[in-house]
Formats: C-alpha cells, structure tokens, sequence
C-alpha cells in the first residue's frame, strides 16, 4: 500500500485513526503494529513473515547483549546481531547483482554461466534492516535502554509511516516517544498540513514531470534537448517525489504524536557536495556517519585515512540504493567530491568559489550524479552523457518530442522556481498559504484518482 492511493486515503487512514484515538494509551504500540503489518502486507503477505523474523532476532540478540556483562562477548554478540542483518539485505538485494556480475565474467572468459533463479527484493527491506542496525548499536552503546517489550519494538521497526522509504530512523531518537508522547489538536492538524504538502508535491509536480524523464532515458540515441531535459526533470521528480513522501510520514507520524526529524533543508540550494549531503536525505547521511563513517575510524586515523573512509562511506551509501554497478558510480562520485572538497578547505581555508558560483556548480554536479542514478546500466548513462555534450545532435528526438507538452513543461518550470523561492515562501507563510493548500489537495486527489499507479521512487531501494 502506498500513501498516495485511494485506498489508503480513504480506508485505511481513516479506519486507523478512528481506532487509535478510542484505544487506551498503553494499547497504541499494539495497534500501530497490526496496522503496520496489514498496511506492509498489502504488497506480499508472504514476505511479512520475513520483517517479523528480523524483528524477533533483533529483539533477541539485543536481550542476549544487554545481559551481558562482558564487553569483548557484548561486542561478539553485536557483530552476530549486524552480520546476520547484514546477511538477510545481500541475500534479497545483492544476490541477483553478484551472480549476474560473475556469469558476465564467466562468459567473458570462455566458461559456462551458473544457473540461478532470481530473487525477488521486499520492498522496505533496505529501511528495515538499517533500524535493526541501529537499534543493535544503539543497545549496545547504552545510548539507549532495550525496548520494554517485544510489541514496542516490533511497532518501531514496522511503524508504517517510514516502514517502506524511510525516513531511515535511529532507535534512541524514538525509544522515549514510544513510552510516552503528547496528542494535542495543534499537533494532529499540524501533521495534516505536513502530510497534503507532501500529496501534492508527489500528485502534482513529481508525477506530471515523470514522463518527461522517462521518455528522455529510454531514448536509444538522446539528443542535447533530450538528454538536459532528462536530467532537469529528473532532477526535479526525485526531489518532489522524495521530499513528498517525507513530508506524508512526517505528518502522518505527527498525527500520532510521533515527531520525526526532518529529511530535507533545500538541497538544491547547496553550495558544495558537502553541504549537499548536510540538507539531502539527512536521515540517511546521519545514519551512515554514525553507523558507518565512525565505525571505519572517520577522522581519527589521520588525514588519508580520513579521506579514504568518506569515500567508502559514500561509495557503500551508493550500492546500499541498490545492486547495479550505476549506483557504485554514483556513490563513489559524490565521495571522490567530498574528499577533494575536504582537501581544498583544510589546504586553502575558503571555498573555491562565490556563492552564487558555488550553487550552480552544485547543481550541475548533483545533476551529473543523477543521470548515473537513473540509468538502467553504465552504457545508458554514457549514452546520456554523450546527449548532454552534443554528440547526437541538438533538437528533440520523436522519441521524446511527443512526451514534450505544455503543462508539463510548466510544472517542470514551477518545480524548478518552487526549489529556490520555498525559503522565502516558508519565511513569509500566512494563513493564506492553508487556504491555497486545501484546494491544491483535491486537485491532487482529484488527479490521483483519474491516473495510474504511480510508487514513490524510493520504493525500489
């Protein structure tokens, strides 16, 4: 189940918070979980048996951890607890990428292929497994107590609102909100506001400029228009898309009396990579510097050593988005950047250039980093390359040309002013900004309604 869909709009939230506002406080973690289970059971009840064997092995192993005294056995016990979370994501998202990549190279070399049937990737499984991580860690830091019991845990892993796309949460931040939070009128409408925000970036401006992404990356032989256009309506669908997903399980949470942090402060207006991944997806960047950047030493082992574990760190945050060589790209531009960024700061103790300067340089560098994102393999995204300096000449292709209309043109130009005028529009926001909203809601739903399905792009990692 997605949240932009009818069934959901229309039976399952509201089913679910008719219910949670009757049930007494000390049954909410019980309910949020068997909501949880239904809602992530929609897509394949089969693979639900899976998040509850991650949960109760977690659960577990974290009791065993805490029990003991010992820090060389705590430890033992916290790499088993990581290793076979670990083993769980390579085998549903990694095996498929692993066998294919050695078939190609045992073909290359003369030999015969390995046979091999394919494995299907549960959706949400990436998200999942990173909250088991961090609740493991966070246990074992003692940055946290262990859940109380096993339904307040398993609601924290399956609470619906981040289940699938995140927000990629650390246990210790919600551990507190789930033995006692405050429901108050302000918080519920508040939450309703984050959450049609959140509809219609999705509805109206990532899914109307979609096609013109698609139609630009599917092109056999992209020209200049085609290929800029791709990457600049692919570069506004991810955000809105993202973004707007965001925005609904924060709001969505806040209706419950959750509070999640935020996942994005205008990224788009960086004026570095480094500053870039301070705004984009923040859940996830403070997730791998904890988790994974401290854990490699971060920047205690020395300058090189410094420079080589935020490249790793990028280059893992990469392939953790999904089994394809593109995403290895992808991670290891933006971590060769911020290292090379790092360099220059510590060398020269200014930034390279303007500030104006600065934000369009970023741009292009994030936009260069898409198109790798989005790609379906290498030679796709050196295609689109090739497009982006000419090599296939400059007009719009058939291809693409026919995807090319006015509306969606106009919403790619909306998005585009939106990015950089939402500072000012949130600075200067007035009552008139929630009467605007409410109308753009129903277009959305009324939009909604009238087309296909549409997932959220980050379903897929």
């Amino acid at each position: 189940m997605v949240f932009s869909s009818n069934i959901f709009l229309f039976a399952f939230l509201p089913l679910f918070l008719a219910t949670y506002y009757c049930m007494p406080m000390r049954g909410r973690s019980a309910l949020i979980l068997l909501f949880s289970y239904v809602f992530y059971a929609w897509w394949r009840p089969d693979f639900l048996s899976l998040l509850v064997g991650v949960t109760v092995l977690t659960y577990a192993i974290a009791l065993v951890m805490d029990y003991t005294q010992d820090a060389a056995k705590r430890y033992r016990v916290l790499f088993a607890g990581v290793a076979l979370n670990l083993c769980a994501l390579a085998y549903f998202k990694y095996a498929n990428f692993g066998i294919d990549s050695l078939n190609t190279a045992l073909l290359a070399l003369g030999f015969t292929r390995i046979e091999f049937t394919h494995v299907l990737l549960p959706i949400g499984l990436s998200f999942y497994i990173f909250h088991a991580i961090s609740y493991l860690v966070d246990i074992y830091r003692r940055e946290a107590p262990p859940a109380r019991n096993l339904v307040d845990f398993a609601a924290f892993i399956a609470l619906f609102p981040h289940l699938v796309a995140g927000p990629v949460l650390r246990y210790h931040l919600l551990a507190e909100q789930f033995r006692s939070r405050t429901h108050t009128l302000e918080k519920f409408s508040q939450g309703c506001v984050i959450f049609m925000v959140g509809f219609c970036k999705k509805v109206l401006i990532a899914d109307t400029v979609a096609p013109l992404a698609d139609a630009a990356f599917a092109a056999p032989i992209p020209t200049m228009a085609d290929a800029w256009l791709g990457a600049v309506a692919y570069t506004i669908q991810l955000f809105f898309d993202f973004s707007g997903y965001t925005d609904m399980a924060i709001g969505l949470a806040l209706m419950i009396g959750f509070v999640f942090p935020e996942n994005f402060n205008d990224p788009y207006t960086s004026r570095s990579i480094t500053e870039f991944w301070k705004r984009w997806h923040m859940s996830l960047s403070n997730w791998l510097r904890e988790y994974l950047y401290v854990s490699l030493g971060g920047n205690r082992k020395g300058v090189v050593r410094t420079y080589i574990n935020l490249f790793l760190t990028m280059l893992l945050g990469g392939l953790w988005h999904g089994a394809n060589w593109t995403f290895v790209l992808w991670g290891a531009w933006h971590g060769g950047i911020l290292a090379l960024e790092r360099y220059w700061l510590e060398r020269f103790k200014r930034p390279l250039l303007p500030a104006w300067l600065g934000v369009i340089k970023t741009m292009l560098l994030v936009m260069i980093g898409w198109v790798m994102f989005r790609a379906v393999n290498l030679a796709s995204a050196g295609n689109m390359f090739a497009g982006m300096l000419g090599m296939h000449g400059l007009g719009f292709s058939p291809e693409v040309s026919w995807q090319v209309s006015a509306d969606r043109v106009g919403v790619l130009v909306v998005g585009i002013a939106l990015v950089y005028a939402m500072p000012w529009l949130r600075k200067n926001k007035g009552a008139y900004g929630r009467y605007l909203l409410v109308p753009l809601f129903v277009w959305a739903v009324a939009t909604l309604s009238s087309q296909s399905f549409t997932p959220f792009l980050y379903f897929q990692f």
